[in-house]
């Protein structure tokens, strides 16, 4: 029970460093809302880029932050790990974002981003490529507050470069000429990839001394036995892309060009409100990635695996039943302009979809510590083909409603598939009629509320209360003996 008060509090600490900078982001969805800064058809704009960041990303890192995490717990030499995938990155990153930006006219008309922002986001790439490792060697050095405390700066110089670009440099250019030699009219969205900038740019000063710190030798050996191993994780990466963020570039696709835009901005902003379950499911996994990697070799692991998916899911299932009840006292406070408020129906099909996500990662865990990671890429790819084919067949009969159809199908699936092969590869003791009852209950209580009795809260806090009550009765000695000192 030690490993796991250990487990929880990294996980608490990761969670902050997570949960706390999305928290203050949320700032940013009201701010974007806001119909005197950006329309509707402005924030679907900025939703459809930023999908890229996502893919740009998962290539940029060629999943070289999981191999360093299997290699340095499995390598006697963590620094040669340390150096060699570092040093990985950073001729990688400059040489494919130095490629792309001498085509970035072919690349813009190709993606349909304006070259403006696209030079803006290939900055920012670079940038965020190359604090990758610096903050993976944190987290496997067991530094979670320096970890946390970063994270932090970055969200909160991003939020205020906001604020103060978008809200406030118009009134101050008009009295001062000073202000008035930055402040360009319609420049939002550029102030807004600007503001990445600077926050990312920030943050790659502060991890600095990370690359004091290594020495530049690079071990060919060992990078291919890590690249063996991160390309499966790649795959699935970008797979997981697909997943994530095509329903919005497919939308613009797909969709009628005089409507696509609007209807990626409300889709966008109540996606939003999903978000609690993400935050909570990316806590989670940053806590419990390093365990899985450090504790593969204790005895009998599969035993705390176990223990570790069914407090999972029986918090996740609480968030779900919470937020989908209070869902529309939430929405005022989020998302500023009524414009948006259409896209609602989607709420509880991307919160279910994103509780499958994190049960999935949950699951993922015998492929990684058993060097299968390319059973991830399959998972991966079939998610990602289910994606793009239930999309595509969805968005033009009913719009952004099939596209949260599609996430929620194909999490589904990939969640089921995982814990199939992972029954024949690497057997572990999870307590199904216990999980099958929590996410069950959950997800009825849920839908019904949601689309049957939606505004009744006393339906809906009955609900809660009641599920509530069947976990409390099915945990209470697990949860006093984590609460004991």
């Amino acid at each position: 029970m030690s490993g796991f008060k250990s487990l929880f509090k990294q996980t608490f600490i990761y969670g902050l460093a997570t949960v706390l900078p999305r928290m203050l982001s949320f700032i940013l969805v009201p701010l974007y809302t806001d119909p005197k800064v950006l329309s509707v058809a402005e924030y679907g704009r900025v939703s459809f880029i930023f999908a890229y960041f996502v893919l740009f990303n998962v290539v940029l890192a060629y999943g070289m932050e999981t191999a360093f995490f299997r290699f340095f717990n499995k390598e006697e030499s963590k620094e040669k790990v340390t150096n060699t995938s570092a040093i990985s990155l950073i001729i990688s990153s400059v040489a494919i974002l130095g490629i792309a930006f001498l085509f970035r006219n072919q690349i813009s008309a190709l993606i349909n981003i304006e070259i403006k922002y696209l030079n803006l986001v290939f900055i920012i790439l670079l940038l965020d490529a190359l604090v990758i490792i610096p903050f993976a060697w944190l987290r496997a050095t067991a530094q979670p507050m320096r970890y946390a405390i970063i994270k932090i700066l970055n969200v909160a110089i991003n939020l205020g470069l906001n604020i103060f670009l978008l809200l406030y440099l118009k009134g101050l250019a008009d009295g001062d000429s000073i202000f008035n030699s930055i402040y360009k009219p319609d420049f939002e969205i550029s102030y807004i990839f600007i503001s990445n900038v600077i926050a990312s740019g920030i943050t790659l000063l502060l991890l600095l001394p990370f690359y004091k710190k290594i020495k530049f030798s690079f071990d060919i050996v060992l990078w291919k036995k890590m690249m063996r191993y991160a390309m499966p994780v790649l795959i699935a990466g970008i797979a997981y892309s697909v997943n994530e963020t095509f329903d919005r570039i497919l939308l613009e696709k797909l969709l009628p060009a005089n409507i696509a835009e609007e209807q990626i901005g409300m889709y966008s902003a109540c996606y939003k409100l999903a978000l609690f379950m993400t935050l909570f499911a990316t806590a989670f996994r940053l806590g419990i990635e390093p365990y899985f990697f450090s504790h593969s070799n204790a005895k009998n692991p599969q035993k705390n695996y176990a223990k570790i998916l069914e407090y999972f899911v029986a918090f996740g299932s609480v968030i779900f039943i919470a937020v989908v009840v209070f869902a529309d006292l939430l929405k005022p406070y989020i998302i500023r302009s009524e414009a948006y408020y259409e896209a609602m129906w989607i709420v509880p099909f991307i919160l279910l979809a994103n509780f499958c996500l994190g049960i999935y990662h949950n699951l993922s865990v015998w492929y990684k510590i058993t060097d299968r990671t390319k059973f991830g890429a399959y998972i991966s790819v079939f998610g990602a083909l289910l994606t793009l084919v239930l999309n595509y067949i969805l968005i033009p009969k009913i719009g952004f409603k099939g596209s949260a159809i599609a996430t929620l199908s194909a999490y589904a699936v990939m969640m089921l598939l995982s814990f199939y092969f992972g029954r024949k590869h690497y057997p572990i003791p999870y307590n199904l009629k216990k999980i099958a009852l929590y996410f069950g209950v959950s997800t009825v209580f849920s839908m019904l509320y949601f689309y049957n009795f939606r505004g009744n809260y006393f339906i809906g806090i009955g609900a809660i209360i009641v599920f509530l009550g069947i976990v409390f009765q099915l945990e209470k000695n697990e949860l006093k003996q984590l609460l004991k000192k």
